[in-house]
């Protein structure tokens, strides 16, 4: 569904491989809804690329990065030392991050919801990442039940990666693993955590704290495990009762949609501000080869018009 000109030499061209993108949900996709994924991140970076030629993005702001790839050695391999770098360089501190997706577009990173949900080839692919190109790119799917703390720690798991795995390729469960610890490190340091986190199960205390670090009740439970405040057994009580609190309707988990700056909008301003330039989307469909509604789409702009049909 392309202008027969988008075969024709002359416009602007990505090429990524599959195993140069790290996918948050690798066991349950397939090869071939990976490579559909990859294909996706390939027409995000031409759609990047030409709006740079009129709108200035924030300079990559991640430590290392060469375009491509991130010098190897600039953190440190541990994930959780990793993190706590990245927090002292993009100077983070010990707080909460009240705006996730919007401090990871400010540093230069692409963050982008993928126009994919109705797709079925690619309906299981929750999230992936890239640095092969010359900007980091984090695609997040709205196809997932969009818990905005779920949500916010994948978007920090896909930023693990990028720190990371550079030089590395996907595929591997021990990266994910460590992209997680990553994750949990970034969004509550362990060492303000041991001294927040209450001695015993308080689901009051608990909530309070879900909501001013934005991670879920069941990940302040893993974490107490984790640090020793809490037993094994202890833990498994905590998430029978989160479970049942959630099926009462005790505890609800708020949507995304209700945090505005956790939702990526980079992309989308971008080409409001070249808009006010004289951009146009038609401009910028011509320049790809696209047509204007592949452009719409990977700007998330959804044409509600019923469709007309000739009978």
């Amino acid at each position: 569904d392309v202008p027969k000109e988008f075969f024709v030499t002359g416009r602007p061209q990505a090429k990524l491989e599959s195993g140069e993108a790290f996918f948050r949900s690798l066991r349950s996709t397939t090869a071939k809804q990976r490579a559909k994924a990859t294909a996706f991140t390939e027409q995000l970076w031409e759609l990047v690329h030409v709006i740079e030629k009129h709108v200035r993005f924030p300079r990559v702001d991640l430590p290392g990065f060469l375009g491509g790839e991130i010098q190897p050695g600039t953190f440190p391999a541990d994930p959780e030392a990793a993190a706590r770098a990245l927090r002292q360089e993009w100077g983070l501190g010990d707080r909460p991050i009240g705006h996730l997706v919007r401090t990871i577009e400010s540093h230069g990173i692409v963050t982008i919801f993928a126009p994919l949900a109705k797709d079925d080839e690619v309906r299981r692919i929750d999230a992936f990442s890239t640095f092969s190109l010359s900007r980091p790119v984090i695609v997040l799917s709205p196809d997932r039940p969009l818990l905005a703390a779920r949500h916010r720690f994948t978007a920090a798991h896909e930023l693990g990666h990028l720190v990371l795995h550079g030089g590395q390729s996907a595929g591997d469960i021990a990266l994910e693993r460590e992209a997680d610890r990553f994750a949990a490190e970034f969004l509550t340091p362990k060492a303000v955590m041991a001294n927040v986190l209450p001695r015993r199960l308080d689901f009051g205390r608990l909530g309070r704290l879900s909501e001013e670090w934005g991670v879920s009740i069941k990940s302040l439970v893993y974490r107490s495990r984790e640090i020793g405040l809490l037993s094994d057994a202890t833990a498994r009580r905590a998430y029978i009762r989160i479970e049942l609190l959630i099926k009462e309707g005790e505890l609800v988990n708020r949507p995304v949609v209700q945090f505005p700056t956790e939702v990526p909008e980079m992309l989308r301003r971008a080409v409001e501000l070249a808009e006010s330039q004289g951009l146009s989307v038609s401009s910028l469909a011509r320049d790809l080869r696209w047509k204007p509604a592949q452009v719409r789409k990977l700007l998330g702009e959804v044409d509600e018009r019923p469709v007309l049909r000739l009978v």
